[in-house]
């Protein structure tokens, strides 16, 4: 398969007033704009099950060493999944698409309605407080969607806004942070929830083929909550969460088919692919995403103080640390959510989020960039400054 690209797709977006208005006053520390959006608070939750990849390969009675390998050299040791039951043969019963889809709502429910309490509490918020709610996922197919379900759950006001960003895959998180970021500008003060939901064991095919095996040790069961507010001129000035400058895009057309979700007639239900190519794809084109973002605010490489990168996984983690020439320490909050929890799809890069904020390392003036990958072939970039 052939996929070296000459011309992508590019789309950058400013949010609020011009982010830097000049590559002096970005570099300086020059007072920042307080009525841009800002991430205000973090919340994630995942399953109460978590599985080491030796334990996964007991359970499922997995002997091919190449799959064997596979799950066991990816720098994953636990993933939080909810599994089937065991049949009588000791092994986990294969579940229907039907199953999948009620394991993938009831799942997805439970751990959407964690993360956002854990980010409201954060906030100092109630859930009456949330006017908008963006539900992100990409594990199964939900009408009415998350959005609609968790405002009857949690009791959200009915006037709420709300907006369901459906199959766009491990990018989707910064797709969903750019509407979100950009209703928070248009309602100053009001709170806006972003919710990545993704109960990745509700997309499993177990046929034991490589393709299928590659997705069954990557990924684990993961939701996660921003809040974003647009400080008004009566409410108090943005907490300490990072505002949000800009966001790009950097699409790889001729790459469409490289990570894709769609159905296997032979299983009778929905299947994830990765090509093995995908690492190298998403690595060289890594440098021309994030100069594209870096150019537009006058700022360089060297200028960046904090990444959060997509927990892809390794091969994907490496493939861009080398391109970008950035250190582990650099992205060590992505290998670390990998290690602990695997690919959580369109919410990993929240998860290494709340990892930097907790530490504590982050100093006023400091930019920071947010990246995710996945299907279309797409690199997504926000550009931060605390």
């Amino acid at each position: 398969m052939e996929m070296t690209i000459q011309n992508p797709v590019v789309r950058t977006q400013v949010i609020g007033d011009p982010a830097i208005r000049n590559s002096a006053a970005a570099v300086s520390g020059e007072p920042r704009d307080e009525r841009r959006p800002h991430i205000v608070a973090v919340g994630t939750a995942v399953p109460p099950t978590s599985y080491t990849q030796q334990e996964l390969l007991e359970k499922f009675h997995v002997r091919d060493p190449r799959v064997r390998s596979l799950f066991l050299s990816g720098s994953i040791e636990r993933r939080n999944l909810v599994l089937p039951p065991t049949g009588p043969d000791g092994v986990p019963l294969v579940e229907s698409q039907g199953e999948l889809l009620r394991k993938h709502t009831r799942g997805g429910l439970a751990m959407g309605r964690e993360a956002i309490d854990r980010c409201l509490d954060q906030a100092g918020a109630r859930r009456s407080d949330v006017r908008y709610l963006c539900c992100v996922s990409s594990t199964g197919f939900l009408s009415p969607g998350f959005s609609a379900l968790l405002i009857k759950d949690l009791g959200l006001a009915h006037d709420c806004a709300r907006l369901d960003v459906v199959g766009m895959g491990c990018n989707a998180g910064l797709n969903a942070l750019t509407a979100v970021a950009g209703w928070a500008a248009t309602h100053p003060g009001e709170l806006a929830l972003m919710v990545c939901i993704e109960a990745c064991s509700a997309a499993y095919v177990f046929d034991g083929s490589m393709r299928t095996s590659v997705v069954n040790s990557l990924f684990g069961d993961g939701a996660a909550a921003l809040g974003v507010v647009a400080p008004g001129d009566d409410g108090p000035a943005a907490r300490e969460g990072p505002a949000l400058l800009r966001f790009s895009s950097h699409i790889i057309p001729e790459a469409a088919g490289a990570m894709r979700y769609d159905w296997d007639d032979d299983q009778g239900k929905f299947s994830f692919f990765l090509d093995p190519q995908v690492p190298y794809v998403v690595g060289a084109h890594a440098e021309t995403a994030l100069s594209r973002l870096l150019g537009g605010a006058g700022l360089r490489r060297s200028h960046i103080a904090h990444w959060i990168v997509h927990s892809g996984g390794k091969k994907v983690i490496d493939s861009v640390r080398l391109n970008l020439g950035l250190s582990r320490h650099d992205m060590r909050h992505t290998f670390s959510v990998l290690r602990d929890h695997g690919n959580l799809s369109s919410g990993s890069f929240a998860f290494s989020y709340k990892r930097l904020a907790a530490e504590g390392a982050v100093a006023p003036g400091d930019f920071g960039v947010l990246m995710t990958m996945g299907p279309g072939s797409t690199i997504e970039l926000a550009l931060v400054r605390w």
